[in-house]
């Protein structure tokens, strides 16, 4: 009982430290972003002062709406994609059996270690040299980076689906097709929900390909809207901390109503 009641204790502990450590730079960047440059310059860094919105009017007009638009197409189009490869992938890599798995597993976790930097360069050529220097080529791009990642994320899901299942299923004459797209699919289909909301967060704040690949203004994702306010006299503090408040909701939204979502599936890929 005793030892019950000092690990609550320490848990409560950890939460509230934890909560102070992430939760002071979220209260400073927010009152950052309703003060003005002359509040920020002057020093005042406390809590008690005048707010004002001129900041979130001036992003505003500065195609935050377009912007966000454009992270959603991107982080879609990556999700979607990087979603419909990496089932079929990690189907049969929790289904095969012999030196093929441990090839095929070897080969994607090299990929998954080749840095995100060492890519930009090739890419940037390839895609310019197919016209795709756009958000096309930053879906291209991103699902690339993602793709082995979300299949070592969905193979746990697919190895968790009793084989016995597929079996009876097999000696009632259904075919592999039939087999994968209505009995399989289903049940790891909190998996997939999984893999879709990991991919979805992590596309939608990506930088690098954002800002190397997107030649037009126009289609200037909000990481890149973000980057685009550290000027060359000068950073505006008060718009840079507003556009990440803004680009921040999106996450914090979908992050709230799939939470117990990951909190589940992840603890099942953790499982296996």
């Amino acid at each position: 009982m005793n030892s019950s009641l000092r690990l609550t204790r320490v848990t409560y502990v950890g939460a509230v430290v934890l909560l102070i450590l992430y939760g002071i730079p979220i209260v400073w960047l927010i009152a950052a972003s309703l003060k003005t440059s002359a509040d920020i310059f002057r020093g005042d860094t406390g809590l008690i002062f005048t707010p004002s919105f001129a900041a979130y009017q001036q992003v505003w007009g500065q195609g935050l709406v377009r912007a966000t638009i454009n992270s959603a197409i991107v982080a879609g189009g990556v999700t979607v994609l990087t979603v419909g490869l990496a089932v079929p992938a990690a189907y049969a890599l929790a289904r095969l059996r012999g030196s093929i798995v441990v090839i095929s597993l070897s080969l994607v976790i090299l990929v998954q270690m080749t840095p995100q930097t060492a890519t930009v360069i090739p890419l940037y050529r390839v895609l310019g040299a197919w016209g795709l220097l756009s958000l096309v080529g930053v879906i291209l791009a991103d699902t690339g980076l993602l793709l082995p990642f979300c299949i070592l994320l969905l193979r746990p899901f697919f190895l968790s689906v009793p084989k016995e299942v597929e079996e009876a299923a097999g000696v009632d004459g259904a075919t592999r097709w039939r087999i994968f797209g209505q009995i399989v699919l289903p049940l790891a289909v909190n998996g997939a929900a999984t893999a879709a909301t990991v991919i979805f967060l992590i596309s939608w704040g990506e930088f690098l390909y954002a800002i190397s690949f997107l030649v037009d203004p126009t289609q200037y994702t909000i990481s890149v809207l973000i980057a685009s306010q550290v000027g060359q006299y000068g950073i505006e503090w008060p718009l840079l901390m507003a556009v990440a408040v803004m680009a921040s909701l999106p996450i914090l939204i979908v992050f709230a109503f799939t939470y117990r979502l990951l909190k589940q599936g992840l603890a099942l890929g953790a499982g296996r």
